[in-house]
């Protein structure tokens, strides 16, 4: 992996970790927004415990470099629903807040997709092993390989 992908993968996790990590205080603590935000959904208080601590572990193996991808998967599957539930049942803007939630679930997904892209050739191997091997790429040398 060359300098500037290794720093992008770096820049990647700290996003996606510190922006999961900053919101967990609110879920753990009860706080009012929260509070709404998960009765609003119909799933409060086990469902913002629930994403809590499903956070909380993406974070700490985000920060695990060989289960990175583990982790990746878990937040994204996480604000995966996030965003869908801000266009489908809160709206971008919840409570006032310009919508920040919002835009920090769009930057922790897409800080997640760059992860798994990253650090693909694992997780791609285990899908391989998932299908029974019939889609065997082989893992390019360098990035001139890739055509």
């Amino acid at each position: 992996m060359n300098k500037p992908t290794k720093y992008l993968l770096l820049a990647a996790k700290g996003v996606a970790v510190g922006l999961m990590l900053q919101t967990l205080y609110f879920k753990f603590q009860a706080a009012a927004e929260s509070v709404y935000i998960f009765t609003k959904v119909g799933i409060e208080p086990w469902g913002r415990i629930g994403t809590g601590v499903i956070e909380l572990i993406a974070s700490a193996l985000i920060l695990i470099p060989r289960a990175s991808w583990i982790g990746a998967g878990l937040g994204l599957g996480v604000m995966a629903g996030a965003i869908l539930t801000h266009l489908t049942l809160l709206g971008i803007e919840v409570r006032g807040d310009g919508g920040q939630l919002f835009f920090y679930a769009i930057a922790v997904a897409a800080s997640c997709l760059t992860i798994l892209y990253i650090t693909r050739w694992p997780w791609i191997s285990v899908l391989i092993g998932l299908l029974g091997g019939r889609f065997a790429p082989r893992k390019p040398s360098s990035w001139s390989d890739i055509r």
